[in-house]
């Protein structure tokens, strides 16, 4: 199925703020409340809404710093990577992991207190992941743009 404005104008809106009431979502939507509602519910079932979450602050979390890490493997092979892939999603600390095209083969989202819980994280689950040939970490100084919202 096509979006049409409306629909993109109520993912939008959800993107902004996912806790919204249906009554203030068909305002902005320009819609009744029960055509809003059934709206929100097929785009639900047709999976552009996958799921609702909230946001938390990390530096409130504790986890203050970033740091992006570039994985090569040693091999390609499918039985490779999938023990990669399968290791690293369980490592609690890493919020991301892309597979990638150019020099790196992954690249890891990791956080952490500071740069001594970073190297308890190298030491007790990145250097232990199956296949990894070269590991290259860059910490980020500052965010300077971040949004989990995609182009509508």
């Amino acid at each position: 199925m096509s979006l049409d404005a409306t629909d993109r104008k109520i993912l939008t809106a959800l993107q902004a703020k996912g806790r919204m009431s249906n009554a203030e979502l068909s305002d902005k939507a320009n819609l009744s409340p029960s055509a809003c509602h059934r709206r929100v519910q097929r785009l639900e079932a047709e999976g552009y809404i996958r799921n609702y979450v909230a946001l938390l602050d990390a530096r409130k979390m504790g986890l203050p710093t970033t740091v992006f890490v570039e994985i090569t493997l040693q091999g390609q092979a499918d039985e490779v990577l999938d023990a990669f892939e399968k290791a690293v999603a369980r490592i609690p600390d890493v919020l991301e992991c892309h597979l990638m095209a150019g020099t790196a083969d992954y690249i890891l989202k990791v956080v952490a207190e500071n740069t001594e819980d970073f190297a308890r994280i190298h030491r007790q689950h990145l250097s232990r992941l199956p296949g990894v040939a070269q590991m290259q970490s860059s910490f980020a100084l500052r965010t300077v743009f971040k949004t989990t919202a995609l182009p509508v």
